[in-house]
């Protein structure tokens, strides 16, 4: 089925997110695993392949609209060098992520591509239901129980 060009392109962008997102995620991860922090680890290579069920949702519908995938774009990465950091950097992240679907559904919905914005949504009850109330969520503990007691309870 051919696509709207507009739609394919706006996919795209949303690829160069989630796979960005992987990428941060993965070394973030890894610093993590390297740390000693095994249940930070545990959670966020479990993001991976999240991020990784988004960018092959994407590429899928890229092209079932005939569209080409573009997987050599990222958007910048940022890397932390602390716990707090790299819990806040992935926390924006998900946040650009969040307003991003969201103005892709509503141009989605302006052109009738339903089943677009349907998996759309889909990746954005993910988004925010399970990644950003997590991320939120833990930097919410550092600030209540300090971050020595977060990072202990981490190991």
């Amino acid at each position: 089925m051919q696509g709207n060009n507009q739609v394919i392109t706006h996919l795209n962008t949303l690829l160069a997110g989630e796979l960005t997102a992987i990428d941060q995620y993965f070394i973030h991860s890894r610093m993590y695993e390297n740390w000693g922090f095994n249940k930070l680890y545990e959670r966020i290579a479990h993001e991976v392949q999240d991020e990784t069920d988004h960018a092959t949702a994407l590429i899928k519908r890229i092209l079932f609209l005939q569209g080409t995938p573009d997987l050599s774009k990222r958007d910048p990465l940022h890397i932390g060098k602390t716990v707090e950091e790299m819990l806040r950097n992935d926390l924006a992240l998900e946040l650009q992520v969040v307003t991003a679907l969201r103005e892709v559904m509503a141009f989605c919905e302006s052109t009738r591509d339903y089943v677009t914005r349907e998996i759309l949504q889909v990746m954005l009850k993910d988004t925010e239901d399970d990644h950003t109330y997590w991320l939120e969520k833990q930097l919410g503990l550092i600030e209540r129980i300090g971050l020595q007691n977060y990072l202990q309870s981490q190991i």
